[in-house]
């Protein structure tokens, strides 16, 4: 999985399309009133790794290429939505491809902008979005029941795939997501084929006031962390208001504000970084004499697997992987590795970790 596609979704008015310019500055309209996103706004994001920067500074190569995430911002989701309120539907349909939710939550007061709902609880925000995403799914559930039904007396496949949806149907009419549904490899496969929108895993973003930094308003962040890590997902406070004015300025002003607000980092690094450890995911890094590149696979991923997101000729005639981690990389490069006896020779089913520098070696 070189690169990984993220839905942001969300209630109007919740930050969406300024976290999006944040992360992409792609200048998507933004507006204190619903629905002023209407087409959707696609946009591709290096991720920077400053372990890239440095194993190509060692390796004495200019060209540095990031792994890089697709996000996808739709219009907010209102009350209604899964049977097209707001032209919810229009825009489900738009995020199921996505890998991963990205879930904008506003954690903030403005008079100025409006609230759907009249008022800012975040928890109660983030579960109407999550009903319609299970009323979402529980259509497209009933949809494939009704064609797979038809087929059921005279084809055992469609018998199975019509017994293993009325299970996940009674699992969504239980407000559970399908994520939670109990199946097998065969079957997590199969229920893979719908697209189900609750399948995906979710990072709240909890969109706070610019006032709350650094310790990000617990009192309303608290308990939509608390409602995450309940659901097995994760949370993020961020500003997305100040990471879209961060986007606009220099490295070294982006160095002197982010020191002024007390930030170690900018907070869409940690967004990045959590959507990955959601997901479950490990970067690796390669270099040549032409550059260095990060790369991303499911953690456990097996060496010849991951040789084979490369190229799949890598995965054919592999012959062993060469690796270090990065922290006994990044102070001498390979020749002080290997002198150290840092560099270590993996074969096939070694499990990619986190952070290897990795060079593959294959056959002709």
């Amino acid at each position: 999985m070189s690169d990984l596609s993220c839905g942001i979704i969300g209630l109007p008015n919740a930050g969406k399309s300024t976290l999006f310019n944040a992360l992409t500055r792609a200048g998507a309209e933004v507006a204190p009133y619903p629905f002023c996103t209407i087409a959707p706004n696609i946009g591709v994001v290096p991720v920077k790794d400053r372990r890239v920067d440095r194993v190509a500074e060692l390796a004495g190569v200019s060209k540095v290429v990031y792994h890089h995430v697709e996000y996808v911002d739709v219009a907010g989701l209102v009350e209604g939505a899964s049977k097209g309120a707001g032209r919810g539907n229009q825009f489900l349909e738009t995020i199921r491809n996505c890998h991963a939710l990205v879930h904008a939550v506003r954690c903030f007061d403005d008079p100025n902008v409006a609230h759907v709902r009249g008022a800012v609880n975040p928890v109660e925000d983030a579960r109407t979005v999550n009903v319609e995403l299970i009323l979402s799914d529980l259509q497209t559930c009933e949809r494939a029941m009704e064609r797979f039904g038809k087929r059921a007396p005279r084809e055992p496949e469609a018998r199975a795939a019509h017994a293993l949806l009325e299970r996940a149907h009674a699992h969504l009419n239980g407000e559970r997501p399908v994520r939670t549904l109990e199946s097998s490899g065969p079957e997590h496969a199969l229920l893979d084929q719908f697209r189900f929108l609750t399948a995906r895993r979710v990072l709240y973003a909890a969109n706070i006031d610019e006032a709350d930094l650094p310790d990000g308003n617990p009192a309303r962040v608290g308990p939509l962390a608390a409602m995450a890590e309940a659901e097995g997902n994760a949370t993020v406070p961020i500003c997305a208001k100040i990471e879209d004015e961060l986007g606009a300025l220099s490295e070294e002003e982006q160095a002197a504000f982010l020191r002024d607000m007390g930030l170690s980092e900018p907070g869409l690094q940690r967004l990045v970084r959590a959507t990955t450890r959601l997901l479950g995911l490990v970067t690796f890094i390669t270099f040549n004499a032409n550059e260095a590149r990060a790369w991303t696979v499911p953690a456990g991923t097996r060496a010849q697997d991951a040789a084979g997101v490369i190229h799949s000729d890598f995965a054919k005639h592999f012959v062993r992987a060469e690796v270090t981690a990065f922290e006994d990389f990044k102070d001498g490069g390979e020749k002080l590795a290997r002198e150290k006896g840092h560099l270590r020779i993996e074969g096939r089913d070694y499990a990619i970790r986190d952070g290897d520098v990795i060079y593959f070696r294959v056959g002709v």
